[in-house]
């Protein structure tokens, strides 16, 4: 995809002001829409909008669902606007006004008034609305219905994993799924019902964005949860038998200084998937490509080669090997099937030659995050002078510390060198580094919420390699104000963007 010279911000839904103690498909995302608009922004970008769990953080990165729509996002006063909710049932909670997503409290609210939601809706909806309802189901059936029965059954397991359920429903056995089916029918509509709400505010979302010339960036986990319905309803596609016990699961090496991670979802079987000509992972990305504009490619290296740790326990990172990955061949039947391919690549970590190679073979745009940068060198691949045309740069993303926060934690000497190169206010450092990476050669220049607010390690979203406290940042309902807007139009007009 060829980029024009643009620029855009992030922020992840959750993040943005709601009624109902969490960012949604509501006015806060439309208003953030209009706020864009406003600062002459062209790329709004987002985590992956996937449902969440408890058990991961509710970490957008960790999903039952790479297909499906997070239940949390789906503003619930559309659904009284249908009739399907009363005044008092959308009244906001107590706390819906705290600066920090409490998932477990939005979870409980949201999904008891989905349920009430559902239960009017089977009552009262007019023939078009359930017209609607089973169009939705018919179109999306290819994901849907395995999805549903997945959460259905989970429910009558008591949440536990799919690989926990008896033999029979856990290798899928054709007359125990369609037994389960038939005695699980109403919990299927309901999941099905939600989804339909996601999907349908987000097309409302996505058509508001055309219209004010927005394009949506998206993300691409590279992997799937084990106790996911991707790996229940698709397991030739990884690494697993028919128990659900990998064979190899994901991470990275070690590096100097660190131990490596090991993520813990299985690897894929990329033989077969080669086989099946990327039957999954095709399905997958027309899903998405129905849904946003642009997509990250998270972890970019593993298309090249992965990092495959014993599925062992006990076994570390420093225990795995390398495997090749599917290299061009994906990314040239991907383009077959579905056209253009909108990607950027996080290619951060690991620049060896084939990953770097299969980039540049398909005119990828990588990253470029000055937070990486050794300012006191004369160049350096994320000081925002050396950026080539073909990136994306940042001024930080959500996996690292804010702008601020990463210039306070600096040494003296580094922080002396990134004044000189940056030309730094001490009162507004992220402003600083905007600018430098508005001005820079990349082509396209994001920045982040916190960064334009001129925030603290405090509104930082994520810290990897930690499970708890992250994803809950939230922007307050006044912040992203005109002046802010006319402040980011000025610098946007400046750098020609």
């Amino acid at each position: 995809m060829n980029f024009e010279r643009t620029s855009g911000v992030f922020c992840h839904l959750t993040s943005l002001p709601g009624e109902h103690g969490i960012g949604d498909l509501g006015a806060g995302a439309h208003d953030f829409l209009a706020f864009l608009d406003a600062a002459d922004q062209s790329l709004w970008q987002f985590c992956p909008l996937g449902p969440t769990a408890s058990v991961h953080g509710h970490s957008p990165y960790s999903s039952p669902s790479t297909f499906a729509g997070n239940p949390l996002l789906v503003d619930l006063n559309a659904l009284h606007d249908r009739g399907w909710l009363t005044a008092p049932e959308v009244a906001p909670p107590e706390d819906a006004d705290t600066a920090r997503v409490n998932y477990d409290a939005v979870a409980t609210f949201k999904h008891d008034r989905l349920r009430t939601a559902f239960q009017r809706f089977e009552q009262s909806a007019d023939a078009a609305a359930n017209d609607a309802f089973e169009s939705f189901r018919e179109r999306e059936a290819d994901w849907l219905a395995d999805y549903t029965l997945y959460r259905a059954l989970k429910r009558a397991h008591g949440e536990a994993s799919w690989t926990e359920w008896p033999r029979e429903l856990r290798e899928r056995d054709p007359d125990a799924l369609a037994a389960a089916r038939e005695e699980h029918a109403d919990e299927l509509r309901y999941h099905a019902f939600v989804q339909w709400r996601f999907d349908e505010q987000w097309r409302a979302l996505r058509e508001a964005a055309r219209e004010r010339g927005i394009r949506l960036l998206g993300d691409v986990p590279m992997y799937a949860a084990l106790d996911s319905a991707d790996v229940w309803a698709n397991r030739e596609a990884f690494a697993v038998d028919t128990a659900g016990n990998a064979e190899a699961v994901a991470g990275v090496p070690p590096n100097p200084g660190d131990e490596g991670q090991r993520w813990g979802m299985p690897v894929y079987d990329w033989d077969a998937l080669a086989a099946d000509d990327y039957d999954w992972w095709t399905r997958r990305l027309e899903r998405l490509f129905d849904l946003v504009d642009v997509a990250r490619l998270d972890h970019f290296k593993a298309f090249d080669a992965y990092w495959a740790i014993p599925a062992e326990e006990g076994a570390s990172a420093a225990d795995g090997e390398w495997r090749a990955g599917p290299d061009t061949a994906f990314f040239e039947h991907v383009r077959d099937e579905l056209g253009d391919l909108p990607f950027v690549v996080e290619d951060l970590g690991f620049l060896d030659e084939g990953m770097l190679g299969l980039r540049d073979h398909f005119g990828f745009p990588g990253m470029r995050v000055p937070e990486y940068a050794d300012w006191c060198a004369e160049h350096h691949r994320y000081k925002p002078s050396d950026y080539p045309r073909d990136c994306v740069a940042y001024t930080s993303t959500h996996d690292t510390d804010t702008a601020t926060g990463y210039y306070r934690s600096l040494d003296s000497t580094q922080r002396d060198c990134f004044d000189y190169a940056v030309g730094v206010d001490d009162e507004a450092p992220a402003w600083a580094l905007l600018d430098a990476v508005w001005d820079s050669p990349a082509v396209v220049a994001m920045t982040t919420v916190p960064d334009l607010l001129n925030l603290g390690s405090d509104a930082r979203l994520n810290t990897p390699g930690t499970a708890h406290g992250n994803w809950t940042w939230r922007v307050a309902p006044d912040r992203l104000d005109d002046d802010l807007a006319d402040r980011l139009a000025d610098v946007t007009a400046s750098a020609r963007r």
